[in-house]
């Protein structure tokens, strides 16, 4: 369940029926790319930091400025950074 302060983020989602640890790499990406602090702190006890990470290194549509922040904050280099690399 997404918590109510946080359903902007979801605006293309039915939050009645969605569950986020069922599409996990939707809802990290959501939250990355979009969310705030409060978010992020949702995220993190949510998921994993081994998710959060996957989810950096495998998902394309995250933007290039969010994909560098995030690489970043998580150590990880900018050549396993799937947003990162492609198009190279």
């Amino acid at each position: 369940m997404i918590p109510s302060r946080l359903q902007t983020l979801f605006w293309d989602t039915n939050l009645n029926t969605f569950d986020p640890t069922a599409h996990p790499d939707y809802t990290i990406l959501r939250i990355l790319e979009l969310g705030g602090e409060e978010a992020v702190a949702w995220m993190r006890a949510n998921f994993s930091e081994a998710e959060i990470r996957r989810v950096l290194q495998t998902e394309h549509r995250l933007s290039r400025k969010s994909a560098s922040f995030w690489a970043l904050v998580y150590g990880i280099p900018s050549s396993t950074v799937a947003a990162l690399t492609q198009g190279r």
